[in-house]
Formats: structure tokens, C-alpha cells, sequence
């Protein structure tokens, strides 16, 4: 193959893009060995950063009754899901200025110290403190993850591995409770942090030893003013869908004055990023309509996908009559659909370099999935909710790789680490209004349908919240029993229904994409660089790993 006049090293090593020429590397085939070893290293982390929260989960209600402080149990997740989500754009803002590979170190370090931390806590306000530092180093794993993959391996080539990434994240889902199980019950909640170690370590070991990405020296300085706006305005989003209904009511004044708090830091923050050289989140990056609609979408996929994980292992764990233990395993037809699509779609996005239909048929899978578990009920059985899952899960794989593809296609190569971490933030942003606003709705309509079934007793059964221990649900009267199954029934019902009609406002942006090529495919004869007739290969793969 030809090699491009118009390649040149960038800052991370690899070949990238000088000017308007398109990138070049010396083969269109197999990825080095040391690059696939890169990527297995990635992988690690990843499942490192979303096995922790599914381990931790299992181990809560052992962990309380250790420690106590049982009225601060929610703090042990919002705090870990708060640094996570304040120091993702941050950690994808270092990546561009100084390197990968350090800050990628530095937030795998960062994770590890919050784990052991966490284990050797002796109290909840501890394990509440040390959880956020676990989650500061979180934030960095997955943009991390995803920044280092875009700067090694162009979206035309990086469709082959979306059924990898799908798959860690089955694994994590599937695996995650009944590990956490296990080491709860055999060596004790503190192992369910220390477990990270090991992980973390070949982590660390494996990407310091083959990932070689010269260090870059930023002549600019952070955009402190900036980054302290943006995490104060994502803190004040965050805890409003955290607190509101549960903590506080919506109306109340705490909620009423959250949201002043981050529309005014949020406004700030948008009018210091206009104005300071080298902003933490630069606005230019929305001005491209492919990463505005992408990133619109991925809010929205965030918002229906935790909701819909959230709510189904309780509808089979109530209604159905699963068991706890197992939870993981009750998603397995969603998750086996989501790896098996992503990775067909994958591959095809390879081939072809077309990706757009896979965003339309994605959006409208999704909206039909949950159109189909909205009409689940009392008599429904596991089987047809596993193929209504099913549905849903193809509509997730997808989505929720081609959507960071098409981010990090959208953007410079510069900004490849902002692009990443914005989608990976509003994502999260979109699960967190996701699961407070279907959260709310369905423990209205599980209070409404328990005080119209047994009236005055089906409002104390439930004024406290609407889930109840399943040991507890056994021993109920068969009438209250059967009521509450109706309840959660009927709360799961309009959860969904609200999802799908929320769903289609995302199918009917995946109509407006553009399809842009991806950069790493053939150029045509036309744009060949050397003038001849055979296309040159475009496969940016860093040439230093």
C-alpha cells in the first residue's frame, strides 16, 4: 500500500491527519499484536470500572448492618456516581493536553487507592469519603477506555470490536451480583473493594509495558474557573434526580434550589468556555450536527436504558416471583441480544463505512422493545419478557457503541478525549434523569394502585417507598400479595410506555445524521494521494505501540 504524503505523528504517537490529507499506516490488515494487546488491557479496565458499582450493589445490605448508618446508604452510590460524573469531562480535557497513557495511569492508580480505602473503612461517613475518591479515578477509566481506542484504531476499523466492548459490559451485568454474592458470603463485603486489585494491577502492568505514546507538555493552562463551574453544575443535576421525590420533595425548597444553583453555574460556565484559550469542554465541538444529534441521542439511550435496567429484574423479581440472588442472570436475553447485534454491526460498519441505518433501526428497536415490555402483566411469562428484552437489547447494540463511534468521528483528533468524555457524560447525565423521573412515575402509580385495590393499608404498605424485601412479599396475605404484584405491574407498565414515547424522540433524530465517511477508510481514486488508480488504505494505527 501507498503511504500518504500528508501523514504525520501526532501528539499521541500515532499517524494522524495533517491539514485536509487523510491518514495513512502501512497495512490494512490484522492490528499488531501489541496494539490487540492494548486492548485487552482497555477491556480489563473497563470491566473493572463497571463491574465495581454491580459487586458493590450485592454487598450493601451486609456492609449496613457491619457499620450502620443505615440513613446514609444512599450516599455510598451518589457519591461515587458524583465524582464520576464531575471529573469525567475533566479527565478527557487532561488527556488532550497531556497524554493518554499518564492520565490513564493516573485514573487507574486514583481507582485502586478509592478500593482498598474503601475496604479498610470503619465507618459509613468514611466509606461515603472513600467512595468518592473511587469514583474521581471511575471518571477517568472510561473515557480513558474510549479515547485511547479512537487515537489507536479509526472508526472504519473500530466497528470490529464494538462486540468485544458489548461483551464486557454482559459480563459485567451478568457476572457482577453473583460475584459480589460470593465474596459477601465467603470472605466479606471488605473483599468486594479489594477484588479491584488484581485487576487493576495486570491493568496497569499491561499498559505501562506495550502502550508507547510520547508525552505531550501543554503550553496552556487548565481551565480551572471552567472546570469548577461544570462540576458544580453537574453536582447540582445529579443530586436533584438523587434527591428529588425520595430525599425531598420536587417542589421543596433543597430541589428548587439545586436547580438555580446549576442553571446559574451551568450559564457561567458557558460563557467563561467562549472566552478562555483552552476551555475544559470547548463549544466548538457542537457546532458539527453529527456530535450534537449523536450526543442527543446518547442522552436519550442513557435515559431509557438505566431506567428499563432498573425496573425489570424487580418486575421479575416481584411479579415473576425470580430470585435476588440471580438478578444478573434475568438480563441475559437483553444483554446476549445487545453483544450479538453490536457486533454484527460492528463488523458490517468495517466493511462498508456506512452506520447511519444502524441508528435508525436502533431507535426504532428500542421504542418497540419498550412498547412491548409496557404491555407485560401479572400473567406474563419469562419467556415472553426475555423476547421483549430481546428486542430492546438489539436496539442497544446498535446504539451504544455506533454512537461513540460517530462522536469521536465527528470531532479532530485534538479533541478526541473532550469528544469522548462529553458523550460518555451526557450518557450518564441521561441514565441519571432516566432512573429519578421513571422512579417517580412508577412509585405513583404502585401507591395509586395499591390504595385503589386495599385502600388505607395499600398506602401505609407503601408510603416509605415502593419496593418491599421479596421475603417480606411471601409472607403477605395472598390478597395483599396479588394487589401488590398488580402495582408494580402497572408501575412497570407506564414506565415503559414513557420510555418508548420518549424513545422515538431518538429515532427521529437518527434520521437527521449525516453520513459523514469514517476516517481509516479506502480513498477513492480521485483523492489518492500518489494520483494512481488503486485506493490507498487508511488504517490509523499508532505506529510507536
Amino acid at each position: 500500500m501507498g503511504k500518504s504524503q500528508n501523514a504525520t505523528p501526532t501528539g499521541d504517537g500515532q499517524m494522524g491527519e495533517a491539514g485536509d490529507g487523510p491518514p495513512s499506516a502501512p497495512s490494512a490488515g490484522k492490528q499488531p499484536a501489541s496494539v490487540r494487546m492494548v486492548l485487552f488491557a482497555l477491556m480489563i479496565a473497563m470491566l473493572l470500572a463497571m463491574l465495581d458499582n454491580m459487586i458493590v450493589g450485592t454487598a450493601m445490605p451486609t456492609i449496613v448492618g457491619e457499620l450502620g448508618g443505615l440513613e446514609h446508604l444512599s450516599w455510598v452510590v451518589t457519591a461515587y456516581t458524583l465524582a464520576t460524573a464531575a471529573s469525567t469531562p475533566i479527565w478527557g480535557k487532561l488527556g488532550d493536553m497531556y497524554g493518554r497513557k499518564g492520565v490513564f495511569l493516573t485514573s487507574i492508580v486514583i481507582f485502586l487507592i478509592g478500593s482498598v480505602l474503601s475496604g479498610m473503612a470503619q465507618d459509613m461517613g468514611q466509606l461515603i469519603g472513600f467512595r468518592a475518591v473511587q469514583g474521581l479515578g471511575a471518571g477517568g477509566l472510561m473515557v480513558g477506555v474510549m479515547a485511547i481506542i479512537g487515537d489507536l484504531i479509526p472508526p472504519r476499523e473500530r466497528g470490529k470490536y464494538q462486540g468485544l466492548m458489548a461483551g464486557v459490559m454482559a459480563v459485567a451485568m451478568i457476572g457482577g451480583p453473583l460475584v459480589g454474592g460470593t465474596i459477601t458470603d465467603h470472605l466479606g463485603w471488605r473483599w468486594s473493594f479489594y477484588i479491584n486489585l488484581p485487576l487493576g494491577a495486570i491493568a496497569l502492568i499491561m499498559v505501562t509495558a506495550v502502550l508507547h505514546l510520547p508525552k505531550k507538555r501543554a503550553q496552556t493552562r487548565i481551565d480551572y474557573v471552567g472546570a469548577a463551574l461544570l462540576t458544580i453544575g453537574i453536582t447540582s443535576l445529579v443530586l436533584i434526580t438523587t434527591w428529588g421525590g425520595t430525599e425531598y420533595d420536587w417542589l421543596s425548597g433543597q430541589i428548587i434550589g439545586l436547580g438555580i444553583l446549576g442553571v446559574v453555574a451551568l450559564v457561567a460556565f458557558l460563557l467563561v468556555e467562549r472566552k478562555v484559550s483552552e476551555p475544559v469542554l470547548p463549544l466548538h465541538i457542537f457546532r458539527n450536527g453529527n456530535f450534537s444529534l449523536v450526543t442527543l441521542i446518547g442522552f436519550l439511550v442513557g435515559f431509557v436504558m438505566f431506567g428499563s435496567m432498573t425496573f425489570l429484574p424487580l418486575f421479575q423479581q416481584t411479579v415473576q416471583g425470580a430470585s435476588a440472588t440471580n438478578s444478573g442472570l434475568l438480563l441475559l436475553p437483553m444483554l446476549l441480544a445487545m453483544m450479538v447485534v453490536s457486533l454484527f454491526a460492528g463488523r458490517v460498519t468495517t466493511q462498508t463505512g456506512k452506520y447511519k441505518i444502524f441508528v435508525v433501526v436502533g431507535g426504532a428497536c428500542i421504542t418497540v422493545g419498550l412498547a412491548l415490555l409496557s404491555l407485560m402483566d401479572t400473567d406474563t411469562t419469562r419467556f415472553t419478557s426475555g423476547v421483549y428484552m430481546a428486542v430492546l437489547g438489539a436496539g442497544m447494540g446498535f446504539l451504544m457503541q455506533t454512537t461513540m463511534l460517530i462522536a469521536q468521528n465527528s470531532v479532530e483528533m485534538k479533541d478526541m478525549g473532550v469528544g469522548s468524555s462529553s458523550a460518555t457524560l451526557f450518557r450518564t447525565i441521561g441514565g441519571s434523569f432516566g432512573v429519578a423521573i421513571f422512579g417517580a412515575i412508577f412509585t405513583n402509580q404502585v401507591q395509586s394502585t395499591m390504595v385503589e385495590r386495599i385502600g388505607k393499608a395499600g398506602e401505609k404498605m407503601t408510603s416509605g417507598g415502593a419496593q418491599m424485601d421479596p421475603k417480606g412479599l411471601a409472607k403477605l396475605p395472598p390478597m395483599i400479595r396479588d394487589a401488590y404484584d398488580h402495582a408494580v405491574a402497572t408501575g412497570t407498565h407506564h414506565v415503559f410506555l414513557w420510555g418508548a414515547a420518549v424513545s422515538i424522540i431518538g429515532f427521529a433524530a437518527a434520521w437527521f445524521l449525516k453520513e459523514v465517511p469514517l476516517r481509516g477508510g479506502p480513498v477513492k481514486p480521485a483523492e489518492s494521494p500518489e494520483g494512481g488508480d488503486a485506493p490507498v488504505d487508511r488504517v490509523a494505527v499508532a505506529e510507536t505501540v
